[in-house]
């Protein structure tokens, strides 16, 4: 390690004074103007756990669904999966070290993470359309260079393309070619392979609208569009040639304003989809005849996709245990459509990412999609071993299903969120079960809900349990919160300390509009007079 090169080095990616980041499920994402340093450290940070690791790393630069003049940066570990919990802190420490301390952080987290400086190191890059993405891939390069680490830039790719490069290159190429055309490759085929039934007789085209969010998804579903034979048509808008990065338009905006995005045109009952900004989240949506709106959005596809699944291994007959992990804002119609239709199992954890990921890897077949429309299916190696063997070696019915299970298992690539690779699988399903988007919708009927934030002066007063579903402290406020619920029909409310800033979120859930937005109201007020609530106190403005 060259400590005086870091130095002189470090000096030309110098920290803002008082600048305080935290490394979380997102990695960092801020301005885009006060990240150089942490693109740098970010650089160094990535040989160390390519050296710790044996393997190839990546590093993402993006910020998602955030506004274009936003960037981040997250490190993508072996097997295509979210950074390590205990190096998340390890990026925190060196992100925040000021410019005296760097190489000192850097040696104590070698030495706390056994690292052999001598071993080679590799490291993947890419980067979302942003103005600010270009320059701050080359901070990440100069800090893996000045570290002695190799590295690729793939320039600019979705994030879920960066986990699935990185996967291919530890796998040395088993899981698919460490390419975008291999990647294109290996998605098309599946998705083709998949609905061959449904499309054996010709037929037309199932037209797709696709709102790419100003983002790369565009870039890439237009590169993508030649691989299909037949089947799908995607008609792209909102590719980035005019209107700002997640601006009026993408998966976030839709679901937050439960209205369309700027930019596209939309005729009743026309099939539409929205990816945010760098590609990794979906929502469907669709106007009915009426003009009403319809949001599709995460708990509505981990519906689709997990009955069908089921259906699947029914046809196979292998004990095949498969779950769907929810967090607490996913909608009570949901929970029990699941539960009480399909019979499958659900289980709650906390808010993130992460929290759901791991919780998937339980069962052997593990779906999962917040409300965002971010998520995923897992498949276990035991199950993926058992569905191969299944589809090479059984009757023609068996096969048929374990078939079909193969071509989904490659559809998921290894990132915790594809929004090509879902709604691949969505058009898929929709297609082989001949449903229309109408049919999709009508599985259930989302509960109305509502989402409230209060201010507080120390969002910490607030501890939770259960998934975040129960409080524990301030006393009384769960009390109170149980006496609310009991007021109203099929209703349900929590309220949670936001991750990142003093306030605390409040969900509330019942049989009308009119009910949860009062429920939410009534809570809202409980949280302000229990939980130490700052400035005014929470007014109905529904």
């Amino acid at each position: 390690m060259d400590l005086d090169a870091i130095t002189k080095y470090s000096a030309l990616h110098a920290k803002p004074v008082g600048l305080t980041l935290q490394y979380g499920t997102a990695g960092f994402r801020t301005k885009a103007e006060h990240l150089d340093h942490v693109m740098f450290r970010m650089g160094l940070l990535a040989v160390l756990r390519s050296k710790q690791t044996k393997s190839t790393i990546g590093v993402m630069v993006t910020a998602s669904h955030n506004p274009e003049e936003d960037n981040g940066v997250k490190l993508v570990d072996p097997l295509g999966e979210m950074l390590a919990p205990s190096w998340e802190e390890h990026a925190t420490c060196l992100a925040n070290a000021e410019e005296q301390d760097v190489q000192r952080v850097l040696l104590g987290i070698s030495e706390k993470a056994v690292v052999d400086l001598q071993q080679d190191a590799f490291v993947v890059i890419g980067r979302d359309t942003r103005p600010s993405s270009e320059k701050l891939a080359q901070s990440v390069i100069d800090g893996i260079t000045v570290l002695g680490g190799q590295f690729h830039d793939y320039g600019l790719v979705t994030t879920p393309q960066l986990h699935y490069m990185v996967y291919c290159r530890n796998t040395h190429g088993q899981y698919g070619k460490a390419t975008t055309e291999g990647y294109y490759q290996k998605l098309s085929k599946a998705f083709v392979e998949l609905t061959k039934q449904a499309f054996c007789g010709g037929g037309e085209d199932r037209p797709l609208k696709v709102d790419c969010a100003n983002g790369i998804g565009a870039l890439k579903l237009r590169e993508m569009e030649n691989y299909f034979s037949q089947g799908l048509s995607v008609q792209l808008f909102n590719v980035g040639t005019t209107g700002k990065l997640n601006h009026l338009c993408g998966a976030d905006f839709v679901k937050s304003h439960q209205k369309p995005p700027q930019g596209m045109e939309m005729k009743s009952n026309e099939r539409c989809c929205s990816f945010d900004g760098d590609a990794d989240r979906i929502v469907y949506y669709y106007y009915d005849t009426d003009g009403h709106f319809h949001l599709i959005d995460g708990d509505k596809i981990a519906a689709l996709i997990s009955s069908f699944l089921k259906e699947l291994l029914l046809e196979i007959g292998e004990s095949l245990n498969i779950g769907v992990i929810q967090t607490a804002y996913a909608n009570g119609s949901s929970t029990r459509y699941l539960e009480e239709v399909m019979k499958v199992p659900v289980h709650c954890t906390k808010t993130g990412v992460k929290h759901l990921h791991h919780k998937a890897q339980e069962f052997d077949i593990g779906v999962y999609f917040e409300a965002n429309g971010h998520g995923t299916v897992l498949f276990s190696k035991a199950a993926e071993m058992k569905i191969k063997q299944l589809a090479k070696e059984s009757e023609d019915k068996k096969r048929k299903a374990a078939k079909m299970l193969e071509n989904i298992i490659d559809l998921f690539n290894q990132a915790a969120g594809d929004a090509i690779s879902d709604m691949l699988v969505v058009e898929a399903v929709l297609a082989l079960k001949g449903l229309t988007v109408q049919q999709w919708d009508a599985l259930y009927t989302d509960l109305p809900n509502r989402q409230l934030k209060v201010k507080v002066a120390d969002r910490q007063v607030i501890s939770t349990t259960d998934a975040e579903r129960q409080a524990v402290t301030p006393p009384g406020l769960q009390e109170a919160v149980n006496g609310l619920v009991k007021k109203y029909k099929l209703s349900r409310a929590f309220v949670r300390p936001s991750g990142t800033e003093d306030i605390v979120r409040v969900y509330a859930e019942a049989d009308s509009q009119e009910s949860a937005d009062s429920l939410a109201h009534e809570v809202s007020l409980a949280v302000f007079q229990l939980a130490g609530g700052v400035g005014e106190s929470p007014q109905p403005n529904f």
